[in-house]
């Protein structure tokens, strides 16, 4: 059987390659759990709360320490994605160094798709949203950008935090002449659809961003506001039983939360 060629870890990586190349959304997440994901399994989250500061009279001593309470979230791995193609030949498929990575690399892309939908759509539970706003001119999109890292910063998050303004076109066209340093010459950050800088935040262009059926929610958040894990599961070939073909398939598991409330604020607007 032809199949029996097929290299499953090596295409494992390429298919996790291609997802790496193409999630906008997602690659702006705290993803330190990725090794941690399994179908229906759950990744615990710790957290741990901060010190008291207090007067310190040198002779009379600092008392009995704190006791800090920690805390944790769990992050579920809920969602899982998959493909499965059928090929007359896999020997040959294989042997056709150009067709194989084409093949695997839409795969990607429809799997990268669908994960940054998924947390898109985690924009519409965040404690921060404008109202539903009309925007129309650049100083409307403007303002409400402002109104967001406003937001933000008074919930301590610095300057020097990382920080991601993901936008829809609309949005963008309307936007964009307020951006202090554009990206086009960087072909990298043009793939992961980065357009520029504004106030010390890199702007990023998406059309999976959530979509109540009037408005989009534009994210605006810290590289910590969100957790994700994700893994290829598995990739395999087959011999379809009804079929003189072989097939592969393959499984991507992931999932994700807001894990830092404070630290994401949405504007919901349309044209």
């Amino acid at each position: 059987m032809s199949y029996a060629n097929f290299k499953p870890t090596i295409w494992s990586h390429f298919i996790q390659t291609e997802l790496e190349k193409k999630c906008k959304l997602v690659d702006d997440c705290n993803r330190q759990f990725e090794g941690e994901a399994k179908l229906g399994g759950r990744v615990k989250i710790l957290g741990a709360a901060a010190p008291e500061i207090f007067d310190y009279e040198a002779g009379v001593g600092m008392g009995d320490p704190q006791t800090l309470d920690g805390t944790s979230v769990f992050l579920d791995i809920d969602q899982a994605k998959a493909f499965n193609f059928m090929v007359e030949d896999l020997d040959k498929l294989q042997a056709s160094p150009e067709l194989m990575p084409v093949v695997l690399e839409e795969a990607g892309r429809k799997m990268a798709a669908a994960r940054d939908s998924f947390v898109a759509s985690l924009a519409k539970d965040a404690a921060f949203k404008s109202k539903s706003t009309q925007v129309t001119t650049p100083a409307e999109a403007k303002a409400l950008v402002d109104e967001a890292l406003l937001t933000l910063r008074e919930n301590d998050v610095d300057v020097a935090d990382n920080v991601t303004i993901t936008v829809s076109p609309f949005f963008y066209q309307l936007f964009r002449d307020a951006l202090t340093e554009l990206k086009t010459n960087n072909d990298e950050l043009i793939a992961k659809g980065v357009v520029g800088m504004y106030d010390c935040a890199k702007v990023v262009l998406s059309n999976n961003l959530y979509n109540d059926g009037t408005d989009d929610y534009m994210m605006v958040r810290t590289n910590k506001a969100i957790a994700f894990a994700s893994a290829i599961d598995e990739t395999e070939a087959y011999r379809p039983e009804k079929f003189f073909s072989d097939a592969v398939k393959g499984l991507n598991v992931y999932g994700g939360r807001v894990v830092r409330p404070k630290e994401l604020a949405v504007i919901k607007a349309h044209k």
